[in-house]
């Protein structure tokens, strides 16, 4: 129940963060939020490969390392898009310091959901 709490609390953080590098007056752009797909996309490959591997065998597999590999990259690209947004001047460097500080706690929780909800056997996907 704790975890649930914190999950929520830095989920909730990071998008007050993410907001607050498109909203403030003195940045008032909103391209950042495009990260959003981002955070959407992150779970997505590692979750397809849960559900089509077993995990019984103790050898690393194909499926799983590609759905890390990625993960990873969307996750790069999701700190990549704020940096190449103020190299282009479409956004200011202060907006693009808050969008990614958003970015490493929203990845935190989101690592942290898994971490926290996906080691367990009892756990399946209908009781959400």
């Amino acid at each position: 129940f704790i975890a649930l709490i914190s999950l929520s609390f830095g989920g909730a953080v990071g998008l007050m963060f993410l907001m607050l590098g498109c909203a403030l007056p003195q940045y008032n752009q909103y391209w950042p939020l495009f990260v959003l797909f981002f955070y959407i996309l992150s779970p997505v490959p590692y979750c397809i490969a849960r559900r089509l591997v077993d995990d019984t065998d103790a050898t690393s597999n194909a499926c799983k390392e590609l759905a890390i590999f990625l993960t990873t990259g969307i996750v790069v690209s999701a700190f990549g898009l704020p940096i190449v947004f103020a190299r282009a001047e479409l956004i200011y460097w202060g907006a693009c310091a808050l969008v990614l500080t958003g970015n490493t706690v929203i990845f935190a929780t989101i690592l942290g959901f898994f971490l926290v909800f996906g080691s367990n056997d009892d756990f399946s996907w209908q009781q959400w």
